[in-house]
């Protein structure tokens, strides 16, 4: 604190952009970052530089061109750079923090955990990439070019994840911080530069997010996007360029739905801090407390919960009593008429405030009885505003969860275990959480990411075993490994069957195809087995459990394209059964290929069963995208503009990965992943569980 609270007569830090291996500063516009928590002293912790359109192309050329080679290092070579970059960032965890309070205004004990979790990212993912280097019959290497967009609620904990998973991958990167949080992203970036990632692999680039950023995220020679932020900051991303692959944590309107059956003491301990710790900033907060009737008509817990938000104490981020900071910006658009005004029926059970003039500060308030439908009930408002509805039953209270669309995280207070399993059934959300607060996923143990209006691209999870698969292109040298296979399913018979068709010599011209299918399916088999239908607990922690789990995600068109190969035909659709989803073939109208009338024969309706094929223009394609979960093309190049441009509309993922017979990769288009975290001791207490632990 007493190195990092600056007076106003203190000299700013001057922060240059970094490109091309060299530091720029002179010559560029400059912004200021300015230390909300001390607005009446006026004090203005660093200035720094703003890039232009010619640094952009400079960055990006650079990039691309990798001149330090990181893409032809060893993964060991990489490894051994990244554990030094999380022994950096362990050593510069003070400075981390005191950057983030004079720059964001975050409170010292949400960024202590933050850089935890910074150093759990720097560890994990070159760990997770050999698990992809050991699968037989594959070869991977980096995309290119990866562009991170980072937030400045997590300015620390969420681009180091996004670098790493880059770097450990064998990508270059493009840091563009938040305009908000280039003090800590700077900080952050030393850590990684002192820990021997060169200036040319990772280059730093604060630029104007309207005037700039549009030509770097819509750049033809950035390869990828990481993008954390608003969902129509990522939709906007997509209608300018609509074929660019995306993968994006956003928005959240998250419940905490508290029933009767809960401990009402735990449940306002952990509703409170979830809606209001980092100042409600975080997507994960809970912005919906749904109770359940006896606890909403209960005054009792009515006063508890007012007074416990009332005595979270806010304030400067300097002081240390403090549990919430100041807002990032003083209340605008959604959070400002959401503090400020009421909707019909609404009432102030804890009106907010601002604290000592500050306008940047503002304290907890409770809104009670919220209406479904209403603004407050739909809205997302990254702020410390939470709102009380009442639900009859538990039923009608996922409903009113489920009903906002967005779909990231949803807590449980309920001691019934039959109220557990029927929440975590019907509840639509990437994370759940039992008896337990909405926020502080830890890597690995619950990996991050949503559902819905809360993500776009592949869906696949930050923290979680398979986030790098996607800054991976992986191409296919000989067949997979495949093991036992203990399940029974038809397409296992159908294989056995093909199998001997080819010994004997009975479907001539499709030999290659047909060995690769059966292959293929063998391998979707066996990972379905070992990895897909399961459920996963990486840490069994006496008193949590910690699952991840794969739901398969519904109706999936598999589209043909003249292109395609029998075995890219065939495959998707054996991916698409064996993985529980509901399939359906499309394929333009007058298209004749010999995979075609192979699909369409004896042969084919065998591997496809009921499944319906559809002769569909790519019009009549786009029309059904409201109705169905993922459409799956066999390449990048097979999807038409307009296919893309439609999706991009809505943020619909179009997938469009190679097909490969390797299980463990191309099932992976057909999951969503969901992470479920359920404390179920009580204050240190098994109970039952004490018998199987």
């Amino acid at each position: 604190r007493d190195r990092w609270k600056k007076r106003a007569s203190d000299k700013p830090l001057e922060i240059p952009i970094v490109v091309g291996g060299g530091e720029i500063f002179e010559g560029r516009s400059t912004g200021k970052s300015q230390d909300s928590s001390q607005l009446k002293e006026k004090v203005c912790a660093a200035v720094y530089t703003l890039a232009d359109g010619e640094d952009v192309d400079r960055a990006v050329a650079a990039a691309a061109a990798d001149p330090d080679g990181w893409g032809g290092k060893t993964h060991e070579e990489r490894h051994q750079i990244l554990s030094r970059v999380a022994r950096e960032i362990r050593l510069a965890r003070g400075d981390l923090i005191g950057a983030a309070a004079a720059d964001t205004g975050k409170v010292f004990t949400e960024t202590d955990a933050e850089v935890s979790e910074a150093i759990d990212f720097s560890e994990y993912y070159p760990f997770s990439v050999y698990k992809f280097k050991e699968l037989k019959g594959v070869e991977g290497r980096g995309k290119g070019v990866g562009l991170i967009l980072s937030p400045w609620n997590f300015p620390i904990a969420i681009p180091c994840g996004g670098i790493c998973a880059s770097l450990a991958a064998g990508n270059t990167v493009i840091f563009k911080p938040a305009s908000a949080a280039v003090l800590t992203a700077w900080t952050l970036c030393q850590c990684f530069w002192r820990g021997g990632v060169s200036k040319n692999v990772l280059q730093f680039l604060p630029c104007s997010g309207s005037r700039v950023g549009p030509k770097l995220t819509a750049h033809p020679d950035v390869d990828y996007i990481i993008l954390t932020g608003g969902t129509e900051t990522g939709l906007e991303i997509l209608k300018k360029s609509p074929d660019t692959s995306l993968a994006a944590e956003t928005g959240g309107k998250n419940a905490t739905i508290v029933t009767a059956m809960s401990d009402r003491d735990q449940a306002v301990k952990n509703v409170i801090y979830s809606a209001f710790g980092n100042s409600g900033q975080k997507c994960s907060a809970t912005s919906l407390l749904i109770l359940e009737k006896e606890l909403y008509d209960d005054p009792h817990f009515k006063k508890q919960l007012v007074d416990s938000a009332r005595s979270f104490s806010t304030g400067s981020a300097w002081d240390f009593r403090n549990r919430m900071g100041p807002l990032i910006n003083p209340p605008d658009g959604a959070l400002k008429r959401a503090a400020t005004q009421l909707e019909t029926g609404e009432s102030w059970a804890l009106e907010p405030r601002m604290v000592d003039d500050n306008p940047y500060i503002l304290t907890p308030g409770i809104k009670w009885d919220v209406k479904p439908g209403s603004f407050t009930h739909q809205t997302e408002l990254f702020g410390p505003v939470l709102g009380v509805m009442r639900a009859g039953d538990l039923d009608e209270a996922i409903e009113m969860a489920n009903s906002t669309g967005y779909g990231l995280t949803s807590g449980l207070e309920s001691l019934d275990e039959r109220e557990q399993e029927y929440w975590k059934e019907k509840i639509k959300a990437g994370n759940l959480y039992i008896n337990r607060g909405t926020t502080g996923a830890i890597v690995l143990r619950q990996p991050f990411g949503g559902m819905g209006k809360s993500a776009l691209g592949a869906g696949i999870k930050v923290g979680g075993p398979n986030y790098v698969v996607q800054f991976i292109d992986f191409k296919e040298t000989d067949y997979p490994a495949v093991g036992a296979i203990q399940i029974e399913h038809p397409l296992l018979s159908l294989a056995q069957e093909w199998t001997q068709k080819l010994s004997w010599g009975k479907m001539k011209g499709h030999e290659v195809d047909l060995r690769k299918t059966i292959r293929a399916i063998k391998s979707y088999l066996y990972n379905m087995e070992q990895e897909f239908s399961r459920e996963k607990d990486y840490f069994h922690l006496r008193g949590q459990d910690n699952i991840v789990r794969y739901l398969p995600k519904g109706k999936i068109v598999v589209r043909l394209h003249e292109d395609d190969s029998l075995f890219e035909i065939l495959a998707r659709i054996a991916a698409v059964r064996i993985s529980g989803c509901e399939l359906t073939v499309s394929l333009p109208p007058g298209l004749e290929t010999d995979a075609v009338l192979f699909l369409e024969g004896t042969e084919g309706r065998k591997i496809r069963g009921s499944a319906p094929v559809a002769r569909q223009t790519d019009r009549e394609l786009m029309e059904m995208i409201p109705s169905v979960q993922l459409i799956r093309y066999a390449a990048p190049k097979n999807v038409p503009s307009e296919v893309y441009r439609e999706a991009a509309r809505t943020g619909f993922y179009i997938s469009r990965a190679r097909v490969l017979m390797e299980g463990r990769l191309e099932l992976l288009q057909y999951f969503q992943e969901q992470s479920l975290c359920n404390s179920y001791h009580r204050y240190g207490n098994l109970g039952e569980r004490v018998l199987t632990r």
